[in-house]
């Protein structure tokens, strides 16, 4: 079936950029498929893929494709917002939902095409996070536009709840806790952009955590 695709990250600096180019070239073996990274780019076409997207896309641009999927962490409607694969590892949670669900005028509120689960084994820190997610991005993606466009979207239903924007603050640590009570939150922590770090007697540290080799 000939279809175009188009991905968006409008985010240049995203962890996300490497595996949107993986998608790129595994769907471009069988579609016309390109990246882009501006609202104002998009063309009309078949499918627009939203990946690691900070701006809301208005309905202009929504109305460009047949469908526009977006892709999200957690079993919605639960875990709505932002960072929510980051929120539940601080929670303790190992195995994780991820959603392809189509883009609506309410933020994550879209009929879900399809659910699977990711798998944490409790040591990863931010890059082999980071990894496993972008793996099953490209996963859920493929495994849908596979099936295009046989595919039925299922309303959400539930509880709904948010998370908020997370800030450099939220990777302060507590000096009266141990550091294993902190430890989910040392694996999410960016060693440059938004390191670990705790105050003491008016004075920042900043920690930064790696495997040993």
């Amino acid at each position: 079936m000939e279809l175009f695709i188009q991905i968006l990250v409008d985010n240049p600096d995203s962890w996300i950029i490497p595996y949107a180019r993986k998608l790129v070239d595994l769907l471009s073996s069988k579609y016309k498929c390109h990246m882009i990274s501006e609202h104002h780019e998009i063309m009309n076409g078949d499918i627009l893929v939203l990946l690691s997207c900070e701006k809301k896309l208005k309905d202009e641009y929504l109305g460009l494709n047949k469908n526009n999927f977006v892709v999200h962490e957690s079993d919605l409607p639960r875990g709505k917002g932002w960072s929510p694969l980051t929120w539940q590892i601080i929670e303790g949670n190992r195995d994780v939902c991820i959603c392809l669900f189509e883009a609506a005028g309410d933020i994550d509120s879209g009929d879900i095409y399809e659910k699977k689960v990711m798998k944490f084994s409790g040591h990863e820190l931010i890059d082999e996070l980071r990894d496993i997610q972008g793996q099953a991005t490209i996963d859920i993606i493929m495994s849908v536009i596979e099936r295009y466009p046989n595919i039925k979207g299922v309303k959400q239903s539930g509880e709904e709840t948010f998370y908020k924007k997370r800030t450099p603050k939220d990777s302060e640590l507590d000096i009266s806790k141990t550091l294993k009570e902190q430890f989910n939150l040392l694996r999410v922590v960016d060693n440059d952009r938004y390191p670990a770090f705790f105050i003491r007697d008016g004075v920042k540290y900043i920690l930064k955590i790696q495997k040993a080799k």
